[in-house]
């Protein structure tokens, strides 16, 4: 049995995924503990936020919130520069793709349709426009930090792909389009490798 359990959703997007992700590229074993609806109520009190993602292990403890998760094993596994001050970029990225959720998760609250698609059209006008830009002039590419894969490409993969699959209405999936470099991390994270092999083994 593996000593690192990850209990999360069982869906292919959202915090946990990031995290899934970021271990897989590691290397690092772990149990993969897709979280049933019927089980949530129960596993919710047990966490230390009320929420998942939660990492599991073996003698050290357990660990919840995404970027803080995906901070240690960056930080563990060469999946963060080694330079604090470059590390420090990497983390701001997470905490940025971190604000973009939190600003679209506010209109899930929203029943009126109507309220809904305004609140998003403007979130696409604004928001998001300018998080994009703000973004882009950070990307050195084709990763966010140069040549090399990090926590900072699986978040913005993940929460990128969350628009690009079309799930949230009145947000367009183009909506990356004209931003290169945003678009050219997309890619060199969806075809890295280790990607390609835990969708091949993980589809869907």
């Amino acid at each position: 049995m593996s000593n690192i359990t990850l209990h999360y959703f069982d869906m292919a997007g959202g915090r946990g995924e990031e995290v899934r992700l970021a271990l897989h590229v590691a290397g690092i074993e772990f149990e993969d503990h897709r979280v049933k609806r019927e089980e949530w109520p129960g596993l919710k009190a047990t966490t230390p936020f009320g929420q998942v993602p939660v990492l599991e292990i073996k003698g050290k403890g357990t660990f919840s919130q995404s970027n803080a998760i995906l901070g240690l094993v960056g930080s563990q596994h060469g999946l963060l520069p080694s330079d604090p001050f470059e590390a420090a970029h990497h983390i701001a990225i997470l905490n940025a793709g971190e604000d973009l959720r939190c600003v679209i998760n506010r209109t899930m609250r929203l029943k009126d349709d109507a309220e809904k698609k305004k609140a998003r059209e403007e979130i696409v006008a604004g928001y998001l426009k300018e998080w994009s830009d703000n973004v882009e002039a950070l990307v050195k590419g084709p990763f966010f930090g140069g040549k090399e894969l990090s926590v900072a490409d699986l978040k913005l993969y993940i929460v990128m792909n969350w628009i690009k699959r079309g799930i949230i209405d009145h947000i367009p999936v183009s909506s990356f389009d004209s931003y290169p470099r945003l678009s050219a991390v997309f890619d060199a994270v969806r075809n890295h490798p280790k990607i390609v092999d835990w969708y091949d083994s993980h589809p869907g």
